[in-house]
């Protein structure tokens, strides 16, 4: 498999079909070449590689996001880590411990956006209709 036929198929399996779907049809002639680099590389080379297995990989991108403070990406990997089954109670613990590394202000923050996007999923869950 190539490259960028597996990226693709763990950005699926990571943040969900409607999510790259939405991705790939918002992408433009002056995106499109970005698109292709982080589904191969970010996807298909690193997320891909045998040495730490996705839930491992998904704590780490949240530690990552939260101290340096990507809020809109860090709703988005929220939802990706209950995806691929981290609970809300792990979730939790990686917050707290990027609290004491990367400061209290960057965890106070993560823990709102967190709360945010577990409350979506919940909604989301219930049906209450609510679209993403």
């Amino acid at each position: 498999m190539d490259m960028w036929s597996a990226g693709d198929a763990t950005r699926r399996a990571v943040l969900g079909d409607e999510h790259v779907d939405r991705a790939g049809a918002g992408a433009t002639p002056f995106t499109a070449d970005f698109q292709e680099l982080i589904t191969k590389y970010a996807w298909g080379e690193i997320w891909t590689r045998p040495g730490l297995d996705r839930r491992t990989r998904s704590c780490v991108t949240l530690a990552l996001l939260t101290a340096l403070g990507h809020e809109h990406e860090l709703a988005m990997h929220v939802r990706a880590a209950l995806r691929i089954g981290l609970t809300e109670e792990e979730i939790k613990e990686v917050l707290l411990q990027t609290a004491v590394y990367a400061g209290v202000p960057a965890a106070n923050r993560a823990f709102a956006v967190a709360q945010a996007a577990l409350e979506f999923d919940r909604n989301e869950e219930d049906g209450d209709g609510r679209t993403g």
